[in-house]
Parts: structure tokens; C-alpha cells; sequence
């Protein structure tokens, strides 16, 4: 059985052990040491990395007792070597998982949720819960969490004798037999194997990013420590961009939103109304019984699709409409009543590089290549 380090110090980050066994494996080379500092991967959090000698450690595992280090080069089967994990991830790893404990610890004493997923992911923690919960109980979470934090309590992990183990209370995601190892933080009791921090304040901050429904509770994506110091930086950064953008201040940008959301309306209905003008100017125009290609330059998507219809409305004829879109030409077809123009648009589509589709009444796409005159000369023979 492996000597594992981490349980009792999770801030070992080098050590001297004797090689048991080195064995070549798929992408590297299988070895064991007597003990080891490095967390195997499990329980949501992933395995550490870095050096044994001058190896590189590129994953950890574990069948329980045994725990396996995938290294890029061999080592001596009865040697000593010194151990080196990356330091850095391993603090980040602490920071997540035991800020995850505080925050579920937080969720299921005020709320009931059981956390029934995690994991350390990158660039956030995924947290499942086991009942849906609204914006206002996260932040009410979120901030009894970050309270614990504050108040810099001890963390504590031990394994309990089974007297005490069965008088103590404490949350797990399944049935334990044997030996349970019990992480204590925050006022949260829970049966964990991860490696954590010796205060809470080492935590720093506890973020919820974003929430959403899943399944039958809630997907959270939580950042802890200097994650979340990271992404509080990023997202403030974001918003005072946004409101140079809308010469609004940070704090004002919702209504300044709402004011840039009603004038965008008022300007499509107004864009509308002109389009529509414009559509009536080139049907009164239009030749009734004759399939009409026209360049209708800086109309939109919409534009193209109105003047197509009303002229094939006056005419009683197939109409196509084009201006500058997509990597080339947008284009609109309007076929005649009761025709079908889908094998028209496909056959644009091939000549042309386009894209694009609809119903035997009305196609609309893109082309990447071809010029007005070459697409009007095709449609004018194929209409």
C-alpha cells in the first residue's frame, strides 16, 4: 500500500520515496513508489503533476491502495528518488475543493440541496445540485460562504474511529464501510479523500459564475480563489468597456441597455416601414408576367425578401432580388404563384458557391462567388 502524503499534509510538495516497480505502459512508463505526495485523480478533483528525478509525472491513479505515477522516462526499481509536484495547480486544486465544500455545506444547511456532482474543470468548478434553486438563494449562498471564508476558521481532516464516525454527522454522496475520512470547514462536515487548505481564508473568494437548470436541480459554475479573483477582474473589466460603449457608469448599464433595446426597435420599425416603400416603388415599376433579377443595394436580408414578394405580387412572375451579403451576394427568390423555385435555388446554390433554402414559395441564401450580371444571365434563363 502506497504511504499517501496529501492525506495528513496537503502542503508536502517534495519528498523522498523508493521505487517498488517500473513497468514501460502505453505512453510512458507505470510507477510505484512507498509513499507519495502526489493526489491520484478522483472525486472530482485531477490528479497532480510534475517531476520524480529528472521524469516528468504526466497523470496519477489509483485502484484504492495502490497508487500508480505515468511517467515520461524510467526510474530504478529499488532506488530513492525525490518527488516534485507542480505546486502552483496543486494550491489551485486546495482552493477549489475547499471552497466547494463551504459553498455546499452553505446550500445544503440552508437550503437541503445535495451536491451530486463536481468537478475541477478548467477555467471553473461544475457543481450539480440535487434541487432547483432560485438567483436570489445562491446569492443568499453565496454570501454565507463567503462569510465562512472571512471568519479564517481552521479546516480540519482526520479519519474518525468508528465509535465517533457513527455519532458524527456529516454529508456524502453515497454509502462508506471501512475507514472514512472526514473534511471539516466552514461549519460543513463531509466525506472526502481531496486535498485542501489548513484555513478557510486561504480560500480568498467563493464566485458563482453561472447557474442553470439541469436536469433535476441546478448546474453551477463556481470559482474559488485566485480563479475567482481572475474572473471578478475579467468580467469588471468587460463591463466598464461596455459602458465606455454606452457612456454609461458601471451600475447603470442595465438601463442604458434598455434605452439602446427600445431605440433598435423604433429603428426597424421605421427601416421596415421604409423597406416596404421601397418594395411598392420597384413592384410599380415591374413588368406584370415578367421574371424580374434586380440589384437592390443596402437592403438587408428582410429588404430583399419584402421587394421579391410585392413584386412578384404585381407581376404574377418569379423574382430575385440581390445585394452585397454573406461572403458575396444575399439573394431572395419569389416564385410565381403556385410554382416551385427549390430546385431553381439549388441549382444557384451549385453555380454559384451558395448557400441556402426554403419552400417552393420563397428561397433566400448567400452566394460566395458570382457577379450580378453572371446570376441575373443565369436566373433569367432558368426562371
Amino acid at each position: 500500500m502506497t504511504q499517501k502524503l496529501y492525506e495528513t499534509d496537503s502542503y508536502v510538495q517534495t519528498f523522498a520515496a523508493q521505487v517498488l516497480a517500473c513497468t514501460p505502459v502505453q505512453g510512458g512508463f507505470a510507477v510505484v513508489l512507498d509513499r507519495t505526495a502526489f493526489f491520484p485523480e478522483g472525486g472530482g478533483q485531477p490528479c497532480d503533476t510534475g517531476t520524480l528525478g529528472a521524469a516528468r509525472v504526466l497523470a496519477v491513479h489509483t485502484d484504492g491502495a495502490t497508487i500508480t505515477h505515468t511517467t515520461d522516462a524510467p526510474l530504478t526499481v529499488g532506488g530513492t528518488v525525490e518527488g516534485c509536484i507542480d505546486w502552483p495547480a496543486r494550491l489551485d486544486a486546495m482552493q477549489q475543493h475547499t471552497g466547494e465544500h463551504i459553498l455546499s455545506g452553505t446550500l445544503h444547511r440552508l437550503f437541503g440541496a445535495e451536491n451530486v456532482g463536481f468537478h475541477i474543470g478548467t477555467p471553473y468548478v461544475r457543481m450539480d445540485t440535487s434541487i432547483p434553486l432560485t438567483a436570489a438563494q445562491l446569492a443568499q449562498a453565496e454570501a454565507e460562504a463567503n462569510a465562512a471564508v472571512r471568519a479564517d476558521t481552521p479546516v480540519r481532516c482526520w479519519v474518525p474511529d468508528p465509535e465517533t464516525l457513527a455519532h458524527t454527522e456529516y454529508r456524502s454522496k453515497k454509502a462508506l464501510d471501512g475507514d472514512v475520512r472526514l473534511v471539516e470547514a466552514g461549519g460543513d462536515c463531509c466525506a472526502c479523500c481531496g486535498t485542501h487548505l489548513a484555513r478557510t481564508g486561504e480560500v480568498g473568494l467563493i464566485k458563482i459564475i453561472s447557474h442553470a437548470h439541469y436536469k433535476s436541480g441546478m448546474r453551477l459554475a463556481v470559482a474559488c480563489g485566485q480563479r475567482a479573483y481572475d474572473a471578478v477582474a475579467g468580467i469588471w473589466a468587460d463591463t466598464e468597456a461596455a459602458g465606455r460603449l454606452l457612456s454609461s457608469p458601471v451600475g447603470s448599464l442595465a438601463p442604458a441597455l434598455e434605452r439602446l433595446q427600445n431605440g433598435e426597435t423604433v429603428l426597424k420599425a421605421r427601416l421596415a416601414a421604409l423597406q416596404n416603400t421601397l418594395a411598392d416603388a420597384y413592384a410599380t415599376a415591374a413588368e406584370p408576367g415578367q421574371p424580374a433579377v434586380l440589384w437592390v443595394d443596402g437592403a438587408d436580408g428582410d429588404g430583399l425578401r419584402r421587394v421579391a414578394m410585392s413584386i412578384t405580387a404585381k407581376t404574377g412572375a418569379a423574382c430575385c432580388t440581390l445585394a452585397p451579403g454573406g461572403q458575396g451576394l444575399a439573394y431572395a427568390l419569389a416564385s410565381a404563384p403556385g410554382g416551385d423555385l427549390r430546385e431553381t435555388c439549388k441549382a444557384l446554390n451549385a453555380a454559384y458557391q451558395g448557400r441556402g433554402g426554403g419552400n417552393p414559395g420563397f428561397c433566400q441564401g448567400s452566394l460566395a462567388s458570382g457577379s450580378f450580371e453572371q446570376v441575373k444571365e443565369f436566373l433569367l434563363n432558368t426562371l
